[in-house]
Formats: structure tokens, sequence, C-alpha cells
């Protein structure tokens, strides 16, 4: 074939590939928005309980990305067209036993597209989003946090039911989990807490042990009712912002309440305590926190999409590598003798596509990456022995 039948072949088969990715791409923007909330479900998880949200700046934005996730679909799912026509293209240049490989070349081929994608989707994007949009200390703070609410609200469960020891007993020994770390040491704030999210924690806390409180010992009321008005009070002096008049009214209202049974006083004391550390652990989580994730779609379904389009082509690597060795373009004498050179090439590669720079992510980049090649040697290696026992068989001696 002439320069210019090649040529004329190739577009023919450019042109099914492009007609396969819009009949494809038109069928999955019918489920486009589905689709790309399974895209983002490893963003969404990695983002903390209440805003796992993604915005979008422009009126157009989410149609932009639905139609784009319509069109990636499409082209994934013209993979083994895609392969097909590959094939059909470099086939003519191949002897007649080796075109026997065109169902194979196809059928690995796309499993290893898929494999790579699943790749990427269950183990490298959930550790990667998790790392870019958490922070350890502040995912462990908040976890202890949370624990202690628990605990403290089965505490006031306890003083509700009139089992006033046991919820001391429990308030106890959550304020003491809550103020040591694993080692028994007490943790110390990293940043000044915020006062008004502190007082804020308080006089929601105040409010539950006052609730808790009434129902267990319903027959003091005018104590009870005392109580009330202090944190009455503590609440208008939290509205002019005066925070030392509100915790000290609050103070004031623990004190009446912990006159409520004078034989439990120590135990309503602590339960007030438990309440004060937990507000004062939510305002050092507040201060932690001071950046919020605030990601767009359009961003996110780039990213998502160019890592798993990555994984992809790379889990091809062993399959492109035969294939450039059956057609000779490629020697495996030549790929041993340069495998360090492709080691940091592949390195490289890997910390250029990889968001992060933890060493976790970019070995799971780089570690696929490596295996891959390694593999695609080994197969230009078995294709060229299978080649030259061919030759030997029938006779042919290959040019020099």
């Amino acid at each position: 074939m002439s320069l210019a039948d090649h040529l004329t072949e190739l577009r023919s088969r450019l042109l099914r590939c492009t007609i396969a990715v819009a009949v494809l791409g038109t069928i999955s923007l019918l489920f486009a928005k589905p689709i790309f909330g399974l895209l983002m479900r490893p963003v969404l998880e990695a983002l903390p309980e209440g805003s796992r949200a993604l915005i979008y700046t422009s009126g157009i934005e989410e149609i932009n990305v639905l139609m784009k996730v319509g069109v990636y679909c499409g082209i994934f799912l013209t993979t083994p067209v895609i392969l097909l026509q590959i094939w059909g293209f470099v086939s003519p240049g191949l002897y007649p036993e080796e075109r026997r490989f065109a169902a194979p070349f196809v059928a690995f081929g796309s499993i290893a597209f898929i494999l790579g994608a699943c790749f990427c989707y269950f183990a490298v994007l959930p550790s990667m989003f998790k790392f870019l949009l958490n922070e350890e200390e502040t995912l462990a703070l908040e976890q202890r946090l949370d624990t202690a609410r628990l605990r403290a609200d089965d505490a006031l469960r306890f003083l509700r039911v009139g089992d006033a020891e046991r919820a001391g007993v429990l308030a106890k020994e959550t304020s003491t989990s809550l103020r040591t770390d694993g080692e028994g040491k007490v943790s110390e704030p990293q940043q000044a807490p915020a006062v008004s999210v502190e007082l804020k924690a308080r006089l929601d806390g105040l409010g539950s042990l006052l609730d808790a409180a009434s129902t267990g010992y319903s027959t003091e009321r005018g104590v009870l009712r005392q109580a009330v008005e202090k944190r009455v009070e503590a609440v208008t002096a939290y509205g002019r912002q005066d925070y030392v008049a509100a915790a000290a009214a609050m103070d004031q209202s623990a004190s009446l309440l912990a006159g409520v049974a004078s034989t439990r006083s120590e135990e309503l004391a602590g339960l007030w305590k438990l309440e004060k550390e937990l507000a004062a652990g939510y305002a050092q989580h507040d201060a932690a926190r001071w950046t919020r994730p605030m990601l767009s779609m359009h961003e996110q379904l780039s990213l998502v999409l160019l890592l798993i389009l990555a994984f992809g082509i790379i889990f091809e690597l062993p399959l492109v590598m035969a294939l450039l060795g059956v057609v000779g373009v490629v020697q495996s004498k030549w790929l041993f003798r340069y495998q360090r050179h492709a080691f940091v090439v592949c390195l490289i590669a890997a910390a250029v596509i990889t968001p992060t720079g933890d060493v976790v992510n970019l070995s799971l980049m780089a570690g696929p990456m490596l295996l891959c090649y390694e593999l695609g040697v080994l197969l230009v290696w078995l294709v060229e022995r299978r080649r030259a026992r061919n030759e030997a068989e029938t006779g042919i001696t290959p040019a020099s």
C-alpha cells in the first residue's frame, strides 16, 4: 500500500472510532448524573460530615460537567472498538499466524484498561482524597469528640431516669478519656480556642443537662427554675458578646443545679465539667479547621478522569509493548539495556501525575507502572522467542 492508501485507511478507522464514541456517548448522557455521582463518591466520602457537596460557579457548569461525563463514558465504552481498529490498521504488516492475536488483543486490552480504572477508583482515589482533604490530627480529635459526645449523651440519659450515680461514673470515665491520649498524657491544644464557639457549645450542654435533671428530679421545681433563669441570663450576655458574664452565669446555673439533689452534687458537677471539656474540644477543633474545602464539580471531575485514564493507559502498557514487539519496533534486549532509565522515567511520570506528595499515593502510581513495564518486557521476550522458533521450523533466516 502507498502512503496515501495508508492515510486513507487511517482516516476511515478514526472515523469509525469517532462514530462509536458519539453513539455510546449520546446513550451515556441519559445516565450522566448517576455516573457522575458514582465517580465523585471517593471525593464526597473524604469530605467532613455535613459538607459533602460539590459546587458549581456558573449557570452552565453543571450541564457542561454532565456532557463531559457522557463523552468520557462513551470513550471508555468504546475501548474495544478502538483496540479493534488499531489492530486492523497494523495487521496487514503481520504474518498470517500473528494475525490470530486480534481477538486476544482486543479482549485483554479491554480487560487491562478496566482493571487499571478499577485499581485507581478503589485503591488510589480514596486514600488520595483522604490525604488531600483531611488532616490526621484533626480527624483524630474529631473522632474523640464524637465518641465523648455519645458517651455524655448516655450519661444524661442515666440522669434522666434518676440514676445519677451511674451518670456520674460514666461522665468521669468520659472526661478522663477525652483529656488523655493513647499514652495517658494530657493533650495540649494546638491553637487558642475560639471563645464564642466554646461558650455556644457550653450553652447547648447546659441546656441538655437541665433537661435531664428536670426529668430525673422533677420535685425540685424551684431550684430548677432558678437554674434555668441563670441560663437565660447567660444567653442574654452571650448575645451582647459579654463572654465573661455569660461564663459566670452558666457556672452559677450549674451550681444551682448541683443543689437539686444534695447527695448527688458531685455527680452533677462532674457532668457539667464534662460538658465544659467537650465545649473546649469543639472550639479547639473549630480553630484547627480554619480552612474549608470548597470543591467545584468541573475541577474534581477533571482530576478523577485524568487519574482513571492514566491508570487505564498504564495497565495497557504490557499489551502495547507486546504489539510493538510483534511488529518489530522494539526488542527485548534494548528494553533490558535501558531498564534502569525506564525505572527513573516511571518514577518521574508518577510524581508528575500524582497530585499529592505523600509516599503512599506515589507508590500506588509508580508500583503498577513499574510492574506493567516489566510484564511488557517479558511479553516482548516471549514474542521474540516464538518468532525465532517459527522461523527455525520454516527454515527462514531472519535478515541481519
